[in-house]
C-alpha cells in the first residue's frame, strides 16, 4: 500500500470500518451466551485493534501544518 496516496488510505480505512463493524454485530450475539466468554474477549480484543489502526490512517489523511 502507498502510503502517501490518500484514496488508498480512505479505502483502508472503509475497509476496516466494515470489519470492525461486522465483529461488533458477532460480539452482539454472543452475549446472548455467555458459554462463548473466550471468543467473545477475542473478538473485543481485535476490534480495539482495528480502531486503532483506524486511528492512525486517519492521522495520515491530516495534513501537516507548519509551524
Amino acid at each position: 500500500m502507498e502510503a502517501d496516496d490518500p484514496a488508498t488510505i480512505a479505502e483502508r480505512i472503509a475497509e476496516l470500518r466494515r470489519e470492525h463493524r461486522a465483529l461488533d454485530e458477532r460480539i452482539v450475539q454472543l452475549a446472548a451466551n455467555p458459554d462463548d466468554e473466550l471468543e467473545s474477549k477475542r473478538l473485543k480484543k481485535r476490534k480495539l485493534q482495528l480502531k486503532d489502526c483506524i486511528a492512525r490512517l486517519e492521522s495520515l489523511l491530516i495534513p501537516d501544518q507548519p509551524a
